[in-house]
């Protein structure tokens, strides 16, 4: 069994824990997805991508590199994003977001200094990117989608090769 309705003692076992250890770590189902999706968020996270600007990567490449995590993280984890909403989980909680926007901010920030981010840019730009993300659709689609749109957020054009 699959999905929002396997049991905790399900779980456990897949897991090979004692349900017991499974239940002092996550009082409910709901608490387990939320870390699992939690966790999941940590890895696409831009505060690893802030900490190798500052060490001399582009912002750039760091914005399109987050922004195909985040993607291809989309489409990967549908299921557990659609298991948290259906448990009532709470997958982000608000300090993750807060550190997740704060880290994006710099980003953008950095390439609009670079002079490689347009000045324009924002913070709801990229949540907007994000959140229209076509996660459904096949790799080559996804990946087609950012060659488009990176146009819009950096100083560079297209070129015909892209």
């Amino acid at each position: 069994m699959h999905g929002p309705e396997v049991g905790m003692d399900e779980i456990a076992a897949a897991a090979a824990v004692a349900v017991g250890t499974l239940y002092r770590h996550f009082p409910d189902k709901a608490d387990l997805v939320a870390a699992v999706v939690a966790e999941h968020l940590e890895g696409v996270a831009a505060e690893a991508a802030v900490a190798r600007v500052a060490s001399g990567a582009r912002a750039t490449d760091e914005i399109t590199g987050f922004l195909e995590r985040v993607v291809e993280a989309s489409a990967a984890d549908h299921a557990v994003k659609a298991a948290a909403l259906a448990l009532g989980a709470d997958p982000a909680g608000e300090a993750t977001v807060e550190r997740a926007a704060g880290a994006l901010a710099t980003l953008i920030r950095a390439g609009q200094a670079d002079g490689d981010i347009h000045p324009d840019v924002t913070i709801d730009d990229m949540y907007l990117l994000i959140s229209t993300a076509p996660a459904e659709q096949a790799p080559a689609a996804r990946a087609r989608r950012l060659t488009l749109l990176l146009p819009g957020l950096t100083t560079r054009a297209r070129s015909v090769d892209d």
